[in-house]
């Protein structure tokens, strides 16, 4: 499933994190890329560490917790830490999968997810697609600042060139707690069914069964 959530930043948490990606430093994105996506990535990445990439890491990390949406469609088990990227005129990121685990031994993170959360007001560039491939179609995403989307990490994926202006965006991977796709767009549907439920007709018996069902399968299914 792809999921596009709007507002997760608000417009105060955007003006921080653009103050503060004007200080931070960055570095040749090619440093966290595969031997073979190294060939295709062409941007750049906030230095990780630094007070400014601590105070912006935060704002996400917080903003991504809260979001009701994101944590019922994808039940989050770890996140790794927020990755901050640049693209600007000439930069782009070809075709590629993001590598299966991330982290070390001590802290391996199994990236289920990726989560793009868009810095840069879609008018001020050009180009910058995130184009997924799903099923032999491909689709392409420029949200607005603020609004984040959550795919598979095992597609294939890029960033289209950028040819005006920079684009700056959020990237959050995620291990969940169901590891399978298909079990986890069921538990989402039947979340939804549970809110079209309770808004026809209260907690009713219906309501209640839904609620049980869904709450069951998860404890059937989650990796613990």
């Amino acid at each position: 499933m792809i999921h596009c959530v709007p507002a997760v930043l608000g417009p105060e948490e955007l003006a921080a994190i653009r103050s503060g990606l004007q200080s931070a430093s960055f570095v040749d994105g090619a440093g966290t890329a595969g031997w073979s996506a190294r060939e295709v990535k062409r941007n750049l990445q906030v230095t990780q560490g630094a007070p400014e990439y601590e105070q912006i890491a935060r704002i996400v990390r917080e903003a991504f917790m809260r979001s009701g949406e994101l944590q019922a469609a994808l039940l989050p088990a770890m996140a790794t830490s927020v990755l901050f990227n640049r693209y600007s005129q000439g930069m782009e990121y070809g075709p590629h999968v993001d590598t299966p685990v991330m982290g070390s031994m001590s802290n391996a993170i199994r990236s289920d997810i990726a989560i793009t959360i868009f810095l840069s007001d879609p008018q001020s560039y050009d180009g910058g697609e995130l184009t997924v491939f799903m099923n032999g179609i491909s689709s392409q995403f420029k949200l607005e600042a603020g609004a984040a989307i959550a795919y598979p990490a095992n597609t294939l994926h890029h960033v289209t060139p950028v040819t005006r202006g920079v684009r700056d965006a959020a990237i959050i991977w995620v291990q969940s707690q169901v590891r399978d796709p298909a079990k986890r767009e069921v538990l989402w549907d039947m979340e939804n069914a549970k809110h079209l439920t309770f808004k026809r007709e209260g907690k009713s018996q219906a309501f209640d069964l839904i609620s049980k069902s869904r709450a069951n399968l998860i404890r059937m299914w989650a990796e613990t």
